[in-house]
């Protein structure tokens, strides 16, 4: 199954309920990603840029989506970003169908 890995920040007020009431929201993003058939490989809270950082697997792009759709659309986060992540020999493979790709720079002669 592919793996993707979200970026996320919580906006003001969902940090203040979290203060007021902490709570491990790793079951909460398990339990999501569970939802589609997925796997949740990690959740990790940062400095910086973003707040969190989730490792998820997912059946497809599709089910992955809906997760991602159905967090950014609840209002708690104020970014939420996914990235899928290929693996060495997806990347070898793309590599070597790289170069049957017919790509013209823009402006370049035909």
């Amino acid at each position: 199954m592919p793996l993707y890995l979200s970026r996320f920040s919580y906006a003001p007020e969902t940090w203040a309920r979290l203060i007021g009431h902490p709570e491990d929201r790793a079951e909460a993003a398990r339990s999501y990603i569970e939802s589609v058939g997925g796997k949740l490989h990690g959740f990790w809270y940062a400095f910086g840029t973003h707040d969190g950082y989730n490792l998820w697997e997912a059946p497809n792009n599709v089910s992955m989506a809906a997760v991602a759709l159905a967090i950014s659309g609840g209002g708690a986060l104020s970014s939420f970003e996914t990235t899928v992540l290929l693996t060495v020999d997806e990347t070898l493979e793309a590599l070597g169908r790289a170069g049957h790709v017919r790509y013209r720079p823009p402006g370049a002669e035909r």
